[in-house]
This record gives C-alpha cells, sequence and structure tokens, in this order.
C-alpha cells in the first residue's frame, strides 16, 4: 500500500481519535526500549508534551543523564521521583512551560 492510498480520517482538534489521550499520565518503559534508542525515544515524547502534560519514566535505574537532557529541552521541567527502587524507578516529568 502507498501513502496514497491510506485512508484518511478526520482530523481532530482534541488528539487523533485513538482515545490514548485520555485518562492517565502516559509511561515509557525504558527497559522496553533497545538501548540505541532509548534516549531519542524518550527525548521525542518528552518534546510532544504541551504545557501541563506530564509522563513517567519507568528505568532499572535513577536516569539521571536523561533527566539531564529533557531539562534541556525547551521550556520548564520539574522531576518527581515516584518509585526510588531497587527494582525499578518511576519519575514524573512534568512541562510546567514552553
Amino acid at each position: 500500500m502507498t501513502i496514497e492510498e491510506l485512508p484518511l480520517t478526520e482530523v481532530r482538534s482534541d488528539g487523533c481519535g485513538c482515545g490514548a489521550h485520555e485518562g492517565a499520565e502516559p509511561m515509557i518503559d525504558a527497559s522496553a526500549i533497545p538501548h540505541r534508542i532509548r534516549h531519542a525515544a524518550v527525548l521525542g515524547a518528552a518534546q510532544s508534551m504541551n504545557a501541563g502534560e506530564a509522563f513517567i519514566i519507568r528505568a532499572p535505574h535513577l536516569p539521571r543523564p536523561l533527566l539531564v537532557q529533557i531539562a534541556q529541552l525547551p521550556g520548564e521541567w520539574t522531576f518527581e521521583v515516584l518509585t526510588d527502587g531497587p527494582e525499578y524507578w518511576d519519575v514524573r516529568a512534568t512541562r510546567l512551560a514552553l
């Protein structure tokens, strides 16, 4: 199938219509992402956040280098450790402003 043959769906102003934009904060399990693309995948998710939105990063260790990279993205960010090991760490990343 070519791109021209793909069926088009209605464009919505509140997201794509898949329902994933509703409810709880999205969680990214970093350990499930191949190591070569892990930081890029999480940074891409962070860049997609609007002001006031948050997501949770789950990692097998406290992801300090990744959090530093997120903090260097445009806008103002806060981080809150929700689960502090030892099996995994959950960190909420919130974009306060663009």
